[in-house]
């Protein structure tokens, strides 16, 4: 009965982001301070180093409202703060907002979308920003990359892809796309064809891992994804 309702949660994670319209958000996000080669920040930094790589990443569903030390009742721990550690030590600035409850992923597709142009305008090649998000943070990367229209931004999508996205053939994802999946997940696959749709200009490329453990292989800082995930934020 706990894997049943497991495994409903999490396909409900996967369909959310075919639901809700964009809705303006009120506030500009605050800003942190300058921000050395390997920070991790909750907040854009004031002042962008045009050599440094950002790195934006998205979690889960789960995170949106689980209690401090709370297991997912089939994954276990998820491991966020490690994960954005691995991702600080390989040298990106790590830009990492927890979301709300139910958070609708078109809204924050737009937010990721302004954060982006907020950087770019603010000096930041485009080439040096990367938007990596796992399962339903996945899917407001790819909202996002559809709603940004830059061909030279990274995004990764870990395990990201699931129902949802046929039920969007609107959906046009657009820039460096890179898809990242393990082979014994039952709730999000392969990307293939959603990544078919992307125009001339967009670079994609889909990697399976055989990690085991379903949708929480990416519960853990593994370099298997970790290290492909650096490489293309890398230009790799």
């Amino acid at each position: 009965m706990r894997c049943r309702r497991a495994l409903t949660a999490a396909a409900a994670l996967l369909a959310g982001a075919a639901c809700g319209s964009p809705e303006p958000v009120a506030a500009r996000a605050p800003h942190s301070p300058v921000a050395p080669v390997g920070a991790i920040l909750r907040s854009l930094p004031e002042t962008i180093d045009p050599g440094a790589h950002y790195l934006i990443y998205l979690h889960n569903q789960f995170l949106e409202t689980a209690a401090p030390g709370q297991e997912h009742p089939q994954f276990g721990p998820y491991q966020y703060e490690e994960i954005l550690a691995a991702f600080a030590e390989r040298r990106l600035i790590v830009v990492a907002e927890r979301r709300e409850p139910d958070a609708d992923p078109a809204v924050w597709a737009d937010r990721v979308v302004r954060q982006v142009r907020m950087l770019i305008a603010s000096g930041a090649p485009p080439e040096k920003i990367t938007v990596a998000g796992f399962s339903k943070g996945g899917a407001i990367a790819l909202l996002a990359s559809a709603g940004l229209g830059e061909d030279d931004v990274n995004f990764v999508i870990l395990a990201g892809c699931g129902r949802w996205a046929s039920a969007r053939p609107d959906l046009v994802p657009r820039g460096r796309l890179l898809s990242i999946f393990e082979a014994s997940d039952d709730l999000a696959g392969s990307c293939q064809a959603l990544l078919a749709r992307a125009p001339p200009g967009s670079e994609t490329h889909e990697l399976e891992v055989r990690l085991g453990g379903g949708h929480g292989a990416f519960f853990v800082p593994r370099p298997e994804w970790i290290d492909p995930t650096v490489k293309w934020a890398l230009g790799s």
